[in-house]
């Protein structure tokens, strides 16, 4: 391993995982359930008939790659909370910002993913026959399950960084002061 680079198996599998939920992020928005109005000629009523419930699936595999890849980068760097402290300087910092910033992605990437996911399968599932004239059958709107796509390929970016200036970080040496003397002046009040 390079000095300051980090593992490249852990950039590896976190650039996958993290790609295999935009995948199937991409894919839930695709396949999301559509609703079609339907006249029950015998007992009088309308009611709405959705496609299938695919989307909600892939909605929840993409949270669950997203949270697989997370949880690996954070047990890698032990949450940036415990092991080896960071030394003083820019490289600090720069893991600080990407850390929270990976933290912010990926709870709103998560939060559109499953907010997509129980949507999608709350309008196919638990809506039923309605005594109703003129109403519309309620589905996903579009772009939730894209949003969290963007969302996802903005963590797995910062993710990345995020590890690199980790190792960086616990890597280097930090920086000691040169001093003439190591003694502590005494000087006496008068």
């Amino acid at each position: 391993m390079a000095e300051g680079r980090g593992s490249s198996l852990v950039h590896l599998l976190v650039i996958v995982l993290s790609l295999i939920a935009f995948g199937f992020s991409i894919a839930a928005e695709r396949r999301r359930s559509t609703g079609t109005l339907h006249d029950d000629t015998v007992t009088n009523r309308t009611y709405c008939v959705y496609t299938s419930d695919v989307a909600t699936g892939y909605g929840v595999g993409a949270f669950l790659f997203l949270l697989s890849g997370e949880a690996l980068l954070m047990g890698v760097t032990k949450c940036m909370c415990f092991g080896r402290p960071l030394s003083p300087g820019s490289n600090r910092a720069w893991t600080i910002i990407y850390f929270v910033s990976s933290w912010l992605t990926f709870l709103v990437a998560e939060a559109c993913v499953v907010a997509g996911a129980k949507q999608n399968a709350y309008h196919t599932k638990y809506r039923d026959m309605l005594l109703a004239e003129n109403f519309s059958c309620e589905t996903l709107r579009k772009g939730v399950f894209v949003a969290g796509a963007a969302f996802i390929v903005a963590n797995m970016i910062l993710n990345v960084y995020f590890y690199m200036y980790f190792t960086k970080a616990t890597t280097q040496p930090a920086h000691k002061t040169t001093r003439s003397s190591s003694n502590i002046g005494m000087a006496g009040y008068a």
